[in-house]
């Protein structure tokens, strides 16, 4: 699936897997996240995705002319899980509202699993 944007010199057009992975590249720059992970529906296994995989951990949906992403992430021990979402939230609205020109409507963050970082 894709974005379509129309404006006085065209179409843009963008896929919704290219959202993900930006996404999920400014997610993995933020303090507290280790990564992106994959859950396994039929053994309920949680996955840490590798840098190549950043968009799996991100699911996006459209409403409208409006992007809904939810994350699933995994965290840095101890570190205050509504500081990581915060920060999260505020830096993956602002860099993806000013990379796509699209409002950020909603942003939900699933906490997979939390690992001890040395």
């Amino acid at each position: 699936m894709s974005v379509r944007m129309n404006n006085k010199l065209g179409s843009i057009v963008i896929d919704l897997n290219v959202v993900a992975t930006y996404a999920g590249s400014v997610a993995v720059e933020c303090f507290g996240i280790v990564g992106m992970a994959s859950v396994s529906m039929k053994d309920g296994l949680v996955k840490l995705l590798g840098k190549e995989n950043l968009g799996h951990g991100i699911a996006v949906r459209l409403n409208g002319n409006r992007i809904q992403l939810d994350f699933h992430v995994i965290i840095s021990y101890g570190v205050s899980i509504s500081a990581v979402a915060e920060n999260l939230v505020s830096s993956v609205q602002y860099k993806l509202e000013a990379f796509t020109g699209m409002e950020v409507e909603k942003i939900t963050i699933f906490v997979e699993g939390v690992r001890v970082i040395d």
